[in-house]
């Protein structure tokens, strides 16, 4: 076991004496440490002996009261400071604080140097450093000895925090939820104390950041591997958790959630070929309902969500977030859109907390198996209002109306009305009509910028604009058929583009 405070002052050849917090003499002192760096307290990891010839000691009251705080909070087992070097004159008030939290402050007479405490505290760990070495040869092999695949988190985190006389949670950094499905919640109170610390970015050059929040001693460290995974120890005894065997055991949980992540997509993968088969009409009612409950989706009450953003990377995880908050999903992706089969009873606060800032979210009625082609359809449509709207999240049919038109079928009605005949024309002839008419009309209508931007000549372009003008029977000198034509392109393009390839077409000719 790592040395007291009481045994190195009981040591004669050191000559150390005590000058404050006597109550702190049974605190273990892991590592001796020398530092006269401003904010002292930002080097302590846990469980340090600091040593100072007192240059980082202020010389104000408030000062010296701040640091003694500070070191205690961090997890110091208590202050040396060298006599007769550069420490000001310690005050009243901090050798009081010191005997309140309690710190020991420990004299150390000149001249002995700072390395001969040193050497006797690294002495003294030899037995704990065998010590620490068998207890995380014991915290890796948890890993194997931790149960079934069922249990294995709530068995591995119970084995570490046994190991450790700890409590351990592992949350989300940014709101404190238990970061595995079925995780143990934080106390009420820990998640009042901590949540304006989290709240903090973290600090990327230090792993372990001891806190004293109501008479205990907490700990936040990060998981490797994981962003925003996030360790919480609180302590059960005395010596606290060694801080090098904190950081294998962070390596653990790490390791399973990686296992756990793995699992999490392939299941994905499956999902996602089932749920184009089931959309493409390739599954009867019968496999959709089975296949949706091998996803832990319910097949008799169901939501199809769509959700879109410009980058498709920060899509990529929207699955585990759900499935961490207790709703697992069958989900594919495409365009940067992300498409999702999962519980009717998610609420829409929890997917905007789920999918984070600057998504949109469009989400249909509930559906059963046999709906789920016409549910997809609705969440599109759900989306493109969203979209059209600068909504952050759109219900099909309980949202606002979007360029006047309130559902699917008055879209798809429109876009049948004026581009239906072009549709028809291109399933037999390249598809380059639709594309010119798009590009005519961004382009202000120009002949000469349209031809540039498709790589065509001018009387290419006039030619398709006429054979548009044929199809539809629409004088395309009328600035009310172009704006009809850009008003039909616009929502094609939303109920289109989000799609998947396959379907959007033939939605679009009917």
């Amino acid at each position: 076991m790592a040395i007291a405070v009481a045994e190195l002052l009981a040591e004669p050849q050191l000559g150390l004496t005590l000058l404050a917090g006597s109550e702190g003499l049974s605190n273990r002192i892991i590592w001796a440490h020398t530092s006269d760096l401003p904010r002292l307290w930002e080097w302590v990891t846990g469980g340090e002996l600091m040593m100072t010839n007192g240059l980082s000691i202020p010389e104000d009251a408030a000062g010296q009261v701040g640091l003694a705080e500070a070191l205690f909070k961090a997890g110091a087992s208590a202050l040396a400071i060298g006599e007769k070097m550069h420490a000001p004159e310690l005050l009243k008030e901090f050798f009081d604080a010191c005997d309140r939290l309690p710190l020991p402050v420990i004299n150390v007479p000149y001249p002995l140097p700072f390395i001969a405490i040193a050497r006797s505290v690294a002495e003294s760990s030899l037995l704990e450093e065998s010590r620490r070495l068998r207890q995380t040869a014991r915290i890796y092999d948890l890993l194997r000895t931790a149960g079934t695949s069922e249990d294995h988190w709530q068995s591995l985190l119970q084995g570490l925090a046994t190991e450790l006389h700890s409590d351990l949670f592992v949350v989300d950094r940014r709101c404190l939820h238990a970061w595995y499905l079925g995780g143990q919640v934080l106390p009420e109170w820990l998640d009042e104390e901590l949540a304006p610390l989290t709240s903090q970015r973290p600090v990327v050059s230090k792993k372990f950041q001891w806190h004293h929040l109501r008479d205990r001693h907490v700990l936040m460290t990060d998981i490797p591997t994981h962003a925003n995974a996030l360790l919480i120890v609180l302590p059960n005894a005395e010596p606290h958790p060694d801080a090098v065997v904190l950081l294998h055991a962070a390596t653990v949980l790490g390791l399973e959630l990686s296992r756990t992540a793995l699992s999490l997509e392939n299941q994905r993968r499956l999902g996602a070929e089932f749920l184009l088969q089931a959309i493409d009409g390739r599954l009867g009612i019968a496999e959709v309902e089975s296949r949706l409950a091998d996803c832990d989706v319910p097949s008799r009450e169901f939501l199809l969500v769509s959700m879109s953003a410009d980058d498709g990377e920060r899509l990529a995880n929207v699955h585990v977030e759900l499935w961490r908050h207790g709703y697992p999903a069958a989900c594919f992706s495409r365009f940067n859109t992300l498409h999702l089969a999962i519980s009717a009873d998610i609420t829409d606060d929890m997917l905007i907390h789920s999918v984070g800032s600057n998504i949109r979210i469009g989400i249909s009625t509930p559906s059963t198996a046999a709906g789920i082609q016409r549910a997809l359809q609705e969440s599109l449509w759900a989306l493109g209002t969203a979209t059209g709207t600068g909504e952050r999240l759109v219900r099909y049919a309980d949202g606002p109306s979007w360029m006047g038109l309130t559902s699917f079928e008055e879209g798809n009605a429109l876009v049948q009305r004026f581009l239906g005949p072009i549709f028809e024309y291109e399933q037999g002839e390249h598809g380059d009509l639709i594309v010119t008419l798009k590009t005519f009309l961004d382009t202000q209508r120009s002949w000469q910028k349209t031809a540039a931007a498709l790589f065509a000549h001018r009387q290419t372009i006039i030619y398709r604009m006429r054979k548009i003008s044929e199809l539809t029977g629409l004088d395309m000198t009328e600035t009310s058929t172009l704006a009809q034509l850009w008003f039909a392109l616009q929502v094609h393009e939303a109920m289109q583009t989000q799609a998947p390839s396959q379907l959007g077409h033939r939605w679009s000719s009917g």
